[in-house]
């Protein structure tokens, strides 16, 4: 054999072996999640949210971590997504976690609380101000774990059938409101009625309930609520930025690797910053079609009914301290961090986008 016939062939033999070595040794199992969620399939904002959150966990892994979402009653009852995980029936749900709170009062903070944190300050408050290890005690207690999933940011004060200019006309309202912002109302008078999204529109067309509050104008020009009520009330007082939790069952969660931890977690925070640019676009837009198209007449609440407002917060928020010493330590780590990153958006935020506002004549 000549010697250059014999390098070609030893040079073809060794790609062979060196392709060969080069291929995976082992092919990695695809793991099958169930994922349920409080959210109709398709609903613009929470829903398609949570069905991009599942794709993009399937696509962040090429399918090795398979998510077959369910969006509410598909497989169980938007409030029996907590229970579906918590049982391990399912891996993840992805809802807001104040629906809760009949559970432990704590969740409510982890989703927003009346005169809470916004989107930045929940956010500062989950991953640096203790927040998160709050949220791991809790969850622990029920079997979850639970990260940001989205937000929808602050929220409007609700629509109402008649105009709302003191506390008194509060009195005998059945309202749709969720929440420690339900247990505020109720304080004033009200009766708050837990509904979910699916389902508010029929009870204020027929008259079931009074009011309502839901999310924006985006969510909320979608749902026709103007069609039934044309006064709509802002700022909300209830939901100044709604946290979205997607909560494992945590059994599942801890037999995972830390690498696959982190890559879930990561596909969680970047659904958490799509969704609030996402609504912040779309609310802006669909407002002015709600008040140009629909004839929605805009109000704002009144010093005097937001000052009621706080009254009853404060008594509320005395009693929900005084459920556990859980609670409690919840409630006093999201007050430290609403004085200080409060404080601090105070003369940034704040007081830029006035001066802006103000000079460009928004």
């Amino acid at each position: 054999m000549k010697r250059r016939d014999f390098l070609k062939k030893a040079g073809a033999g060794s790609a062979v072996a060196a392709g060969t070595l080069a291929a995976p040794a082992i092919v990695k199992a695809r793991t099958e999640i169930v994922m349920v969620s409080t959210w109709p399939r398709d609903f613009p904002g929470l829903g398609t949210a949570a069905q991009r959150l599942a794709k993009n966990l399937s696509d962040a892994t090429d399918g090795r971590l398979h998510v077959e979402y369910f969006a509410a009653n598909e497989r169980v009852k938007a409030f029996d997504s907590f229970d579906e995980v918590a049982s391990g029936n399912a891996q993840c749900y992805h809802t807001a976690d104040y629906y809760w709170k009949g559970k432990h009062p704590g969740w409510a903070y982890f989703t927003s609380v009346p005169f809470g944190l916004t989107y930045t300050e929940i956010n500062a408050w989950i991953r640096f101000g203790g927040g998160q290890e709050l949220w791991d005690e809790l969850g622990a207690e029920f079997g979850l774990k639970c990260m940001p999933g989205g937000n929808t940011g602050v929220q409007m004060g609700g629509w109402f059938r008649k105009e709302i200019n003191s506390a008194d006309d509060l009195k005998g309202l059945k309202m749709r409101i969720p929440g420690l912002g339900g247990d505020v109302m109720a304080k004033l008078g009200a009766s708050p009625v837990s509904l979910p999204g699916g389902q508010i529109y029929e009870n204020l067309m027929s008259g079931a309930i009074d009011a309502t509050e839901w999310v924006g104008p985006w969510n909320d020009g979608f749902m026709k609520f103007y069609e039934a009520a044309k006064y709509y009330y802002y700022p909300g007082m209830h939901e100044p930025g709604s946290m979205l939790s997607f909560g494992w069952n945590k059994s599942f969660w801890d037999s995972l690797s830390a690498s696959d931890q982190l890559l879930i977690t990561s596909v969680a925070a970047l659904e958490n910053d799509l969704m609030m640019s996402e609504y912040n676009y779309n609310n802006g837009v669909s407002l002015e079609k709600l008040i140009n198209e629909q004839g929605v007449q805009l109000r704002a609440f009144n010093d005097d009914v937001y000052d009621s407002f706080g009254e009853a917060a404060a008594e509320v928020f005395e009693e929900v301290r005084a459920h556990s010493d859980l609670t409690n330590r919840v409630h006093e780590s999201f007050e430290a961090t609403r004085a200080a990153v409060g404080g601090w958006a105070k003369i940034a935020d704040v007081a830029y986008l006035a001066q802006r506002n103000r000079v460009l004549g928004l």
